[in-house]
């Protein structure tokens, strides 16, 4: 295990115990009832940190409103003007985005430090293989991970600098593999918490399996205090991506279902069925295993481990509990007859 050095956002606390989803609003940021409202939707979905860009002095406006709005911490994006990030945190954001090595000179990045200590908001430095320094790209010759993590604890000495130390660490790139490498690098040179993420990871469809192989494999390592899955849709997709990951590999509970694939040997409309079984479970706040299996051969034996489920026959399916109890149903009545034994749980 990391010996991290916990650092608070808000009411979290990131220091390993906990996973925290993130997402990012996608209003236009002079838009401030509509990023307000996009904010209430993403804290219901159970977004647990929101970040939103602040590029310029009008968009400062933005922070008071919708902290006034949800009760989750608030993360301002900024870029290259030290000036708003000092506003941010005198409008109340909980914890600033940016990256030191591009607001100007040392002078700037401790106005910024000082502003952040007075107010005891930390700072996440983000580091993008799109946007490497030069002369580490002349260094390494590409966006390497030894590259990446030089990048990051560079900026970090400059926050060190100033014996500020409340710092977060992100590491992205939209190339899975070199992401991956990356952080399991600065997971070993440095104790701060990371913010895990595949940036532009694309649409829904492969930016959901790119981040569940970046996300999720380090997370099996150990490492990752903060996640947000990056998708090019609604941002509340990317909150019911995390879950998913989160509960695949049992960082969260919730109802995990499990389906056979179907073969040759179905007898009833599987494919239906589960997918509106797992439309129903989904923000079910139970920790159960529900299993949906096509035939006897996939049926109770290979979901002996599921609290509940259903193995197809010939037009009809049998139920089957963890505690051996088995009755046989019409397929007509296969999704409420099972939902029906899911609440009894």
């Amino acid at each position: 295990m990391r010996n991290i050095k916990p650092v608070k956002v808000g009411e979290c606390v990131l220091d390993g115990k906990h996973i925290y989803i993130q997402s990012m609003l996608n209003v236009r940021s002079d838009d401030i009832e509509g990023s307000v409202q996009q904010a209430l939707r993403l804290e219901a979905a159970g977004c647990e940190i929101i970040r939103a860009a602040i590029p310029d002095m009008e968009a400062v406006r933005l922070i008071p409103a919708i902290k006034e709005a949800v009760a989750v911490p608030l993360v301002a994006d900024i870029h290259f003007d030290y000036r708003l990030a000092i506003e941010s945190a005198a409008a109340g954001v909980d914890k600033i985005r940016i990256n030191p090595g591009n607001i100007g000179g040392m002078d700037r990045v401790g106005e910024v430090v000082k502003a952040c200590r007075a107010r005891n908001i930390p700072i996440r430095i983000g580091v993008n293989s799109g946007s490497l320094e030069k002369e580490l790209l002349a260094k390494y010759g590409s966006p390497v991970p030894e590259a990446l993590v030089e990048s990051a604890l560079n900026h970090a000495a400059m926050l060190e600098h100033f014996d500020f130390d409340d710092i977060v660490i992100s590491i992205k790139s939209s190339d899975v593999s070199r992401m991956i490498a990356s952080y399991r690098l600065a997971a070993e040179r440095c104790p701060y918490p990371l913010h895990l993420g595949v940036t532009e990871a694309g649409t829904e469809r492969m930016g959901l399996i790119k981040s569940a192989v970046g996300i999720g494999s380090l997370l099996c390592d150990g490492i990752g205090e903060t996640i947000r899955v990056s998708l090019t849709d609604d941002p509340i997709k990317e909150i019911e991506a995390a879950k998913d990951i989160l509960r695949c590999i049992g960082k969260r509970g919730g109802v995990k279902l499990v389906s056979c694939p179907t073969c040759g040997r179905t007898r009833i409309d599987l494919i239906k069925t589960a997918k509106l079984v797992e439309e129903a479970v989904k923000d079910m706040d139970k920790d159960i295993t529900v299993a949906v299996m096509g035939c006897v051969v996939n049926g109770p034996g290979e979901a002996r481990e599921a609290d509940v489920g259903i193995a197809g026959g010939d037009g009809c399916a049998v139920i089957f509990r963890r505690d051996g109890s088995q009755r046989k149903i019409r397929e007509e009545d296969i999704v409420s007859e099972l939902l029906a034994e899911v609440e009894k749980l």
